[in-house]
């Protein structure tokens, strides 16, 4: 049977390449959604990796994990891009990596047990790592295929 925590960082690792992928092909300034460039989405997909860091590293350690979006998604995607407003693309290029590196160590080192174990999510419900973990895994693939459709559409133009 195959470690579920070797699992899901196989497929951290696969939806990270499906975007990097696509960020020499997109234009920096090119607006992905209504406000957010690929520097956003970027800054936006690391706040998450952060508060996933925060959680597990509370959860390994037995302490109650905290709930940044408890109110809201919406609230706490437009706090994760404000708190690095003003970073140049590349130094949130450079945080996107390390943070996604931080993440998968910290996944391989957990106990086995802890993965299994339900805790109190990001947003506050119940689950374990595979259920967090799915959510986050899914979301970059979700922002890799719109920046994907992005670069698509301004070739066939």
């Amino acid at each position: 049977m195959t470690d579920i925590r070797s699992q899901l960082i196989a497929e951290l690792q696969q939806a990270r390449s499906e975007m990097i992928a696509q960020l020499d092909e997109i234009d920096k300034n090119r607006k992905i959604y209504p406000l957010w460039t690929i520097r956003e989405i970027l800054a936006h997909i690391t706040g998450w990796d952060d508060a996933i860091i925060a959680s597990l590293s509370a959860h390994i350690a037995g302490r109650e994990p905290g709930t940044p979006a408890m109110r809201g998604l919406d609230v706490y995607n437009a706090e994760t891009v404000a708190t690095r407003e003003g970073l140049d693309y590349d130094h949130i290029y450079r945080e996107y990596i390390r943070t996604r590196d931080i993440l998968i160590d910290l996944i391989g080192g957990m106990p086995l047990e802890k993965a299994a174990q339900p805790f109190t999510m990001l947003w506050g419900d119940q689950g374990d790592l595979k259920i967090l973990l799915t959510v986050f895994i899914e979301h970059e693939i979700e922002h890799a295929g719109d920046v994907r459709k992005i670069i698509s559409d301004s070739v066939a133009a």
